[in-house]
């Protein structure tokens, strides 16, 4: 086949569109590290001894994980989000991937969660003991539903977004978790390493916001441009006395 000048012009122009950031994809992204500034407190582990069953399931004492740091005072269990910025208008498709939260240990896995409005919320029971998932949302039902030795899963899904709200086990007082429903998916949960991403932006300019369910929010505004990648740090302290 022979390329002429007019055909590899077409070709190349092709391309260009098919690659061009902020054309046929989004591509900037924001990504940082959350740390805690200062001396963080101490925290005790959590307490199972009123349920054998439970104290039995583990070897050691159980991490609170209320405060989980890592090296550097890096912060897990921060959830990080799009609050402003994102297209009026646009939707996004949720997935139909369940988000999975296991009771398992005696302890909520995980700790704290994002997901989208209408996708698939699993929840499981690993240990085979008597359980309870109770959710304390504001704006979407409610769902309190107990999970006997025999009963392995369930499935429920939010219809409307909700900014984060408390789950809780009301056989178990020490278990508890967090969940923020969304209506896309630019948000992000840390790890112990405090690091975070949210990839597939417009270009502009956003409000990101971190949650952390003692020390409040923190908020900055990122401006990103077209296939660019941005880093924004974000710092969590205890109030001054």
């Amino acid at each position: 086949m022979r390329w002429t000048g007019n055909t590899l012009g077409f070709v190349a122009g092709l391309l260009a569109l098919s690659i061009s950031p902020g054309v046929a994809f989004a591509a900037s992204t924001v990504t940082g590290t959350v740390t805690f500034d200062g001396k963080p407190p101490a925290m005790k582990p959590l307490a199972m001894d009123a349920d054998p069953a439970c104290a039995k399931k583990h070897t050691s004492p159980v991490l609170n994980e209320a405060l989980v740091l890592g090296s550097g005072n890096t912060m897990g269990n921060i959830i990080v989000w799009v609050s402003k910025g994102v297209p009026a208008g646009k939707t996004y498709p949720a997935p139909t991937t369940p988000v999975v939260l296991d009771q398992n240990g005696c302890i909520y896995k995980p700790h704290t969660m994002g997901i989208m409005v209408g996708q698939p919320y699993k929840i499981l029971n690993s240990d085979g003991i008597l359980h309870n998932i109770h959710t304390l949302p504001k704006v979407n039902p409610a769902f309190n539903q107990a999970f006997p030795a025999t009963r392995k899963e369930a499935t429920t899904k939010f219809d409307k977004p909700e900014a984060i709200f408390r789950i809780k086990c009301d056989v178990h007082p020490w278990m508890e978790a967090y969940i923020g429903v969304f209506t896309h998916p630019f948000y992000s949960v840390t790890a112990a390493d405090g690091k975070f991403t949210i990839s597939g932006l417009d270009p502009g300019t956003y409000e990101i916001t971190a949650w952390h369910e003692r020390l409040g929010t923190q908020t900055a505004s990122v401006t990103v441009a077209a296939n660019e990648t941005k880093t924004q740090n974000l710092k969590f302290a205890l109030a001054a006395k």
